[in-house]
């Protein structure tokens, strides 16, 4: 990774790229500081919405609801957005058909996200000034929970959300990797050192056990190195073409393969699953004085058992949901059988459609059992050592989105100098080749 990075720098338009792409995220993480207009900040720190039950959205956001600032909400609208449009891409004929209409359907599709993106955003940001921001008592002196706080809110959040969103593309058109993802990575490394802090702050008192921080630190690496090897592990499909004789050529004849990665999905499962955790969160820390309530979202708060499971069990489904969106076995075979490619043994059509199904089933159902099981292990282990303040921040969900993250912005960087190593080699064959007769 080092290696990569250090041959990055060497070239300017990477470099300018790895600049952009730190310059936008220093940016976002500059808007934490900046809070609502008439919202308290000491107050909302000091626990005035109820503390554990908004640390998902708190974790999500970077930080960002814990001061309430101008990107509470972060990037939870956009990605509720994106579900809703993917999902109505499967069942919506017209959003299906504008999907394949190639560069231009897709810019369309795009902006129907960024509009479901600022609408949900605005109910959620009225919602949270009328139930929860406005009774909270976190209020500056002066300002009163009526309609002017409540409008103050709602322009200042769906402005941020709007920033926001247009941080995430602009870090993707410019920079290096996904944009949203990156913004989700920056805010969960950003609240490692206060955990650290406060883990450290325990066992000076005498509160926490150090040699149970030592053995969640190792269980730790043990996952991420886990993740490592799941995230890069693949299946390779052999396909065969076959040869075609044109004039006095041969074309085709050679043998490749189909890379079927055994996490397809990469991290958008876990992404997708705390983003619908979220959104009844919320909902149900308004009523902080009904018990029956509170009892209810336990069931979404990934802390607890209840939530735990819950969070397991989304992310084993939204592997299967996005692996049989992101690839197609009946596009596969067409294709296959359109340039002459066949996988040795199986017949063209429907029994290669068959085979690629059947194939991409099984290695999705390892993959999405070991993503589950990466986001409940880390949550049991905090149980067992009795770290319960590092099992949020270091809890397997926010693992799983740095590795994934991590791991894809490297393979982009990656691929970006082979394409200039291969455009300087043939370059440089070309200087050398000139003035020769071949």
């Amino acid at each position: 990774m080092l290696k990569a990075f250090r041959n990055a720098l060497v070239i300017p338009d990477l470099r300018a790229k790895l600049l952009v792409t730190v310059g936008l995220l220093a940016a976002y993480r500059l808007m934490v500081h900046i809070p609502t207009p008439g919202v308290d900040v000491q107050a909302l720190k000091a626990g005035a919405l109820g503390g554990g039950v908004f640390s998902l959205l708190n974790f999500i956001s970077g930080g960002n609801f814990e001061v309430f600032s101008i990107a509470a909400l972060g990037v939870i609208p956009y990605i509720t957005a994106s579900i809703i449009i993917q999902l109505l891409q499967s069942t919506y004929p017209p959003l299906e058909k504008l999907s394949k209409e190639g560069e231009e359907g897709r810019r369309k599709i795009t902006q129907y996200t960024r509009l479901g993106a600022t609408a949900l955003g605005a109910i959620q940001a009225l919602f949270l000034a009328i139930a929860l921001i406005g009774p909270s008592g976190a209020l500056k002196v002066g300002w009163s929970n009526g309609p002017f706080f409540w409008f103050v809110v709602l322009v200042t959040q769906v402005a941020g959300i709007t920033v926001v969103m247009w941080l995430g593309e602009k870090i993707t058109e410019y920079g290096i990797g996904n944009g949203i993802s990156l913004i989700i990575y920056a805010g969960i490394v950003a609240a490692f050192p206060g955990a650290l802090g406060q883990q450290f702050a325990l066992i000076g008192a005498g509160e926490a056990n150090v040699f149970g921080l030592l053995f969640y630190v190792v269980l730790l690496v043990v996952a991420i190195a886990g993740m490592v090897l799941v995230q890069q592990a693949e299946r390779r499909i052999p396909v065969q073409y076959a040869r075609k004789v044109v004039g006095r050529k041969v074309m085709g004849g050679q043998t490749t393969y189909i890379p079927l990665r055994l996490n397809a999905a990469g991290v958008i499962p876990i992404i997708f699953a705390v983003a619908i955790l979220v959104l009844p969160q919320t909902i149900l820390g308004a009523f902080p004085e009904i018990a029956w309530m509170q009892s209810l979202a336990g069931w979404f708060n990934p802390s607890q058992w209840q939530g735990l499971l819950l969070s397991t069990l989304l992310i084993v489904g939204f592997t299967y949901f996005y692996t049989q969106i992101s690839f197609d076995p009946r596009r596969i075979s067409e294709n296959l059988r359109e340039y002459g490619g066949f996988v040795p043994g199986v017949r063209p059509g429907q029994q290669t459609t068959e085979h690629l199904t059947r194939i991409t089933n099984r290695i999705t159902l390892w993959g999405a059992l070991f993503l589950g099981l990466v986001n409940a292990l880390p949550q049991a282990f905090s149980w067992l050592t009795g770290q319960q303040q590092l099992s949020f921040v270091f809890s397997g969900t926010g693992l799983l989105i740095m590795v994934g993250v991590a791991l894809d912005t490297l393979r982009q960087l990656e691929s970006q100098l082979m394409m200039r190593h291969y455009e300087g080699f043939v370059a440089k064959g070309r200087i050398r080749g000139r003035g020769r007769r071949f």
